[in-house]
């Protein structure tokens, strides 16, 4: 972001805040890793009774995958940081040619917080004076160290995550009987699936039930759903 935005509070590693920008990536990338390959090898051992072609699209399907992942995540992130650098630039143009106005601005944010309006004016002025860019940056424009996009750590996070939860799958496809494969992918990713939403609440410190809940939820709805395609046209592998 900038030199000047403000730093993490020290008393924030007690919280669990600051864990949201990764944390989101990476919950993100494994749940639609194990969902698209499962998914998609739930699909293929449905019309083969060959397991080579079910290892190659499941494969074909965690390779392009990861690396959609990834790139979709970057450029994503990249848009919001782009729009972040943009407000921080017209902020420092305005500090300097209505400086009056904008500590104003700054006052009436305070005042709405709670404070007098004496007070308000008087934090808003020795803010002003000790990092005027860094308190509008914070105030303001509402970006922190905590919220701050970063494109790299958010395309790592998911590309990485979706190649973790792609790989489960596909280990399935390599080891389990053929007779049978769909379903054991299904039970296999529903499984996989509630370890991830377990992972995630006691990481992001959100109450386990309700994660997995919505996680397993969602999951079998999404499985459920290209079985069903699956089945109504019959397709013919192998």
């Amino acid at each position: 972001m900038n030199d000047n935005a403000p730093q993490v509070d020290p008393y924030l590693a007690n919280h669990y805040i600051h864990r949201s920008n990764w944390l989101r990536a990476a919950v993100l990338g494994a749940n639609d890793g194990i969902l698209s390959t499962a998914s998609l090898a739930i699909g293929v051992a449905a019309a083969s009774d060959l397991r080579d072609p079910i290892v190659l699209a499941t494969l074909a399907g965690l390779v392009a995958g990861a690396l959609s992942m990834a790139a979709g995540e970057y450029v994503s992130v990249s848009s919001q940081t782009d729009v972040e650098k943009a407000d921080i630039q017209r902020e420092k143009i305005e500090l300097k040619e209505m400086p009056a106005l904008e500590l104003q601005r700054l006052a009436e944010i305070y005042e709405k917080r709670g404070l007098k309006k004496e007070t308000a004016l008087t934090v808003a002025k020795e803010l002003t004076a000790n990092d005027a860019l860094g308190a509008h940056i914070r105030d303001e424009l509402g970006l922190n160290e905590v919220s701050q996009a970063k494109p790299i750590q958010a395309a790592i996070a998911s590309g990485a995550a979706f190649s973790v939860g792609g790989l489960l799958p596909f280990l399935v496809t390599l080891f389990l009987p053929l007779k049978g494969m769909e379903y054991s992918l299904y039970g296999f990713a529903l499984f996989f699936l509630i370890i991830l939403g377990a992972l995630a609440a006691k990481t992001g410190g959100s109450p386990i039930g309700k994660a997995i809940l919505r996680i397993t939820f969602w999951g079998t709805v999404a499985m459920g759903l290209t079985a069903l395609v699956g089945h109504a046209f019959h397709v013919n592998v192998g």
